[in-house]
């Protein structure tokens, strides 16, 4: 639980500080800096399996369809999630994302519950509700139906359920997973070679070496993800993920200059309340636990 943890905190102050990564990368369309983030991250990942000597189960993966058919679905919806979220902060809803990721724990304990039979005590479903109001308000106060927040929070919340439900070493899944869509990938850079739009080959080498380094961007807060969710309950996972979202807000007031209202505010502090009285309560279970 305790190695879970610090694997979950990592992964979600690398994804809060990528914004800064995607808005460098402007200049280039969300569709083709994807496309180079599953390229260089089956790269990046290969490279770390064969190091690892662990090409064997990846044989026995891509043979199982009871392996493959799970660890493709975790690829298209992450696929999904970095295809809206790259979009997202590169047309300036940075405070939307973070709206969603704010959304996805709720989504997880629902999901926790239904699919996984996860049963949260009095203490954790009071953190729950008060969340829940917290996401209400900034919900209202935005003043339109969310639809990145909502598709960012289901993309990357049934992705977490997907995870749960594999059984591998973290670097193994992530090559199985970027191995499904890599041909899509490859596909789209073919179509935009033939088109005249790709835009890579024209950035500034600094630029270029940046998107290259996308695999490694991405790859890095993947692996620390799986390896959390291999070791934390879906639930908790979950509330651990608000430090995402948090850092996400921040930038977008005080880099990005994004309009956020006292209610958004009033948002952030319920948030970390909910928070702080979920940790009290798990901790609080565990100790039970300990003595009976």
């Amino acid at each position: 639980m305790n190695n879970g943890l610090v694997n979950a905190i990592i992964a979600y102050i690398m994804w809060g500080v990528l914004p800064l990564y995607w808005k460098w990368l402007g200049d280039v369309p969300a569709g083709e800096i994807l496309s180079h983030r599953v390229v260089w991250s089956f790269v990046f990942v290969g490279i770390l399996v064969a190091a690892q000597r662990r090409f064997g189960d990846i044989k026995v993966i891509m043979s199982s369809r009871a392996l493959l058919l799970p660890l493709a679905a975790s690829g298209v919806l992450i696929a999904i999630n970095w295809l809206i979220f790259i979009w997202a902060v590169n047309h300036g809803h940075v405070v939307e994302t973070s709206l969603g990721y704010y959304l996805n724990p709720l989504l997880n304990v629902v999901l926790a519950v239904v699919f996984l039979q996860e049963k949260p005590n009095r203490g954790q479903w009071l953190a729950i509700a008060i969340a829940g109001i917290a996401v209400l308000i900034i919900a209202v106060d935005y003043g339109r139906f969310p639809w990145v927040s909502m598709s960012l929070a289901f993309s990357f919340g049934l992705y977490g359920l997907a995870k749960k439900k594999i059984k591998q070493e973290a670097s193994v899944g992530l090559l199985s997973e970027t191995a499904v869509i890599l041909p899509i990938a490859l596909i789209y850079w073919m179509y935009l070679a033939a088109a005249g739009q790709a835009t890579a080959w024209t950035l500034s080498p600094a630029m270029f070496v940046g998107l290259l380094l996308s695999g490694v961007v991405t790859a890095l807060p993947l692996l620390f993800f799986a390896r959390a969710a291999a070791r934390m309950s879906l639930s908790t996972l979950g509330f651990v993920q608000y430090i995402g979202p948090t850092i996400m807000l921040l930038l977008s007031v005080f880099v990005f200059k994004e309009a956020v209202s006292p209610l958004v505010l009033v948002g952030f502090v319920l948030i970390w309340t909910a928070l702080i009285v979920y940790a009290a309560a798990s901790v609080r279970s565990a100790r039970l636990a300990k003595v009976s």
